[in-house]
């Protein structure tokens, strides 16, 4: 199964594939679509840099974007028709590529996976900004209260259906595109918007070929995302090639438009970053005025912006736990706790998209650097991926959509030299160094996982398990009901049981044999005297006198629990201590018995 979005694949797959396109659109393009809030102003935030006369250049890297995003589309369709099952690029590289690129594609959709949540939010906190002044200068704490919400909603595996979005994901294109209709025809001022800048009024000689590069590497973040219909193919209801593909096509006409239709009313209204605002806040109050129109418009923004970054945590977790099955992170990342989710995948996603927020101040300029290199290293390796698939199968007409997947994967594989050429002092660095590092995590993890695999002879039969004689140590204080459970249960567990206390002194010690001899416990007492009365060096020291025998050891732990969590710190903890420090240090067998404490 693919990587991303697979949760929601899994919910409507039990369905009976129940996506067409409008639901498809919905439920897995917010990705894609979202991106016009933050591609276009990350492009003219570089150009301005030249002075206002370089956003000129605005319309023409944006044709040549949206030649991209065509292109990323019909490549994407190949990947649905081979890969019908899903195909993210983890998925596709495992198969085709070998080990090594698949693990760096699993590097980069890891960073995708966290930087779309951080970009997510810190755009939508952006634009939440942009229509509540006083929300703009707390964009942080905005955005660390929406990754709260969003972690919290799945922990308790709320899963959103297609239908949920549908309304939602309407708003905001039904918006958008009045914005561009709107705004072709008709100009409001939006001078209220905002703090002016100070900016060059003409084209500086700054303005070449790598200003234009770091403004085209900017601006590709509009095209992220076109890879998540692919990824959730298994969603889609039969046809489910046609409907994904048709899906597909119908997502790249949407966005090819929006970013053209923007694209043009910058150029067109002269709009110029503002502080506290945001461009496509600024462009819609150009069209449609400040009032109620532009509301709706901008809020249907902030909401499709973090349904968008809710799927990463859809995602990332599935793709921990393939992982984790693949022996390539800890097993504990395909648990599923008591609901059905992945609670230390999305706990793992949390943590990372909050620590990248508060390194950014939840500044979209900042992590834009960091957003386009782990999502285009993933396009790439899937194209190259697919060219190696048809040339294997070799199926009807295998060489044109090799050719295309080819073309795709030189273009993508072109965008990420040119994204770390020109990125890379501002931010890309970061991701230089994160994708070999969590390369070396998994590939680590693996090796450990192989040693352990040969430690324990797995996929070998073992020896016929042999009966042992036992013997059961039980650590007590005082002779009370929790000894008297504590002694019972171990005369279960064992043939000898065997009681051991510690005493300060020899004083002590007479009293605590007293105790027992008047209780009458058939079950012998060794107390170990120790002026620091140290259960833990007393039951080791025990441990070590029996020596090396055939017995298998047992160490049993009465615990005593309160009823109510805040009195547990009433109680002594020497019985956990105990236990982690037999688990460290001996190859004894641990039980603990719980004794409830009740109101």
């Amino acid at each position: 199964m693919n990587p991303r979005h697979e949760r929601r694949v899994g919910k409507h797959a039990d369905s009976g594939h129940q996506l067409g396109v409008i639901g498809g659109l919905s439920a897995l393009s917010l990705d894609a679509l979202s991106s016009v809030a933050y591609g276009p102003e990350a492009m003219v935030l570089v150009l301005i840099g030249a002075g206002v006369g370089a956003l000129r250049f605005t319309l023409p890297l944006t044709l040549v974007i949206i030649g991209m995003l065509g292109l990323l589309v019909l490549s994407y369709s190949q990947v649905i028709r081979a890969y019908p099952d899903g195909g993210g690029a983890y998925a596709v590289a495992k198969a085709n590529l070998g080990r090594q690129p698949s693990l760096l594609a699993a590097a980069a959709v890891v960073v995708d996976y966290v930087l779309t949540v951080a970009v997510s939010l810190a755009a939508g906190a952006a634009s939440l900004g942009s229509i509540f002044p006083s929300l703009a200068h707390h964009l942080l704490l905005v955005s660390l209260v929406g990754l709260v919400v969003l972690a919290a909603i799945n922990m308790f595996g709320l899963a959103e259906s297609a239908r949920v979005l549908m309304f939602p994901t309407a708003v905001f294109i039904v918006s958008i595109f009045a914005v561009i209709i709107v705004g072709a025809v008709h100009f409001h001022p939006v001078s209220t918007l905002g703090k002016p800048l100070n900016f060059p009024a003409g084209t500086t000689a700054a303005l070449g070929i790598v200003l234009i590069l770091k403004a085209f590497a900017s601006g590709c973040s509009a095209v992220t995302g076109v890879e998540a219909i692919s990824n959730g193919t298994p969603a889609f209801r039969k046809p489910r090639v046609r409907n994904a593909q048709r899906t597909e096509l119908a997502l790249g006409a949407l966005l090819g438009v929006m970013l053209l239709g923007l694209a043009l009313l910058i150029h067109d209204h002269h709009v110029v970053p503002r502080s506290g605002v945001t461009i496509l806040a600024q462009v819609s109050a150009s069209a449609l005025g400040s009032g109620w129109p532009f509301y709706v418009t901008n809020l249907s923004v902030a909401l499709v912006l973090g349904l968008a970054a809710n799927t990463s945590f859809g995602g990332l977790p599935v793709l921990m736990s393939l992982l984790a099955g693949d022996n390539r992170l800890p097993h504990v990342f395909a648990l599923r706790a008591a609901r059905p989710v992945y609670r230390t995948g999305i706990t793992a996603l949390a943590v990372g998209a909050g620590l990248l927020l508060v390194a950014t101040r939840a500044q979209v300029n900042e992590l834009i650097p960091l957003f386009t290199i782990g999502v285009f290293v993933g396009f790439t390796i899937s194209q190259l991926g697919l060219v190696r698939h048809w040339h294997r199968s070799r199926p009807p007409r295998w060489g044109v959509r090799a050719v295309l997947n080819g073309a795709g994967a030189t273009m993508t594989a072109i965008a990420v030299v040119v994204f770390l050429g020109s990125k890379f002092l501002e931010g890309a660095w970061v991701v230089v160094i994160a994708v070999p590092v969590l390369m070396y995590l998994f590939s680590h993890t693996e090796t450990y996982y192989k040693r352990v695999a040969v430690e324990l002879k797995l996929g070998r039969t073992p020896d016929p398990p042999q009966k042992h004689p036992s013997i059961v140590i039980v650590p007590i204080a005082t002779v009370s009901v929790l000894t008297e459970k504590a002694m019972s249960a171990a005369f279960s567990l064992g043939d000898t049981v065997i009681a051991v206390a510690v005493a300060g002194d020899e004083q002590e010690a007479d009293g605590i044999r007293h105790a027992w001899e008047q209780w009458k416990c058939s079950a012998p007492m060794e107390v170990v005297i120790d002026p620091h009365r140290s259960l833990v060096r007393t039951v080791l020291a025990y441990i070590e006198s029996i020596g090396q025998t055939d017995s298998i050891v047992t160490v049993l732990i009465p615990e005593v629990i309160p009823s109510k969590r805040r009195h547990e710190i009433l109680h002594n903890q020497r019985g956990r201590i105990l236990e982690a420090v037999l688990k460290s240090r001996t190859d004894v067998i641990i039980a603990t018995l719980p004794f409830r404490i009740h109101e």
